[in-house]
């Protein structure tokens, strides 16, 4: 498990291959990740949009943003937790994952941005790690 904490947000996230879902002869790897963000700060808070930058182990970089996580743009009270599972398809067997979530302070409208840690997509058929 990866995790990192911004601002009083936690965030966690546990990547795992999907080989179910993974296509290696046809150079189609796909992973799930579930991520927790755990707001451990006094203030209500909301994950107003997402930034992603997925790069392979070719040094194929995509980048993905957008509003919200899985539809939803979840409000969070002080100690509660909002849990997700998302996916990654890579045409190479193994990269790495970084982003960040705009949140927003409820009762002022006061922005930031909170990390999401790094963390390998790495499957059995790795031939060089991008992390």
């Amino acid at each position: 498990m990866f995790e990192q904490e911004t601002s009083g947000v936690l965030v966690r996230v546990q990547p795992r291959y999907m080989a179910a879902e993974s296509a290696p002869d046809e150079g189609r790897y796909f992973w799930a990740y579930t991520i927790e963000i755990l707001n451990l700060s006094p203030d209500t808070v909301q994950l107003m949009s997402r930034a992603w930058s997925i790069t392979d182990e070719n040094g194929l970089t995509q980048n993905v943003r957008g509003p919200g996580v899985v539809g939803e743009q979840p409000v969070l009270k002080p100690g509660e937790s909002f849990s997700y599972t998302s996916g990654a398809p890579l045409a190479a067997p193994s990269g790495v994952m970084v982003g960040t979530y705009s949140m927003v302070r409820v009762d002022d409208g006061h922005r930031f941005d909170i990390a999401v840690p790094a963390f390998p997509l790495d499957s059995p058929y790795i031939t060089r790690r991008a992390n």
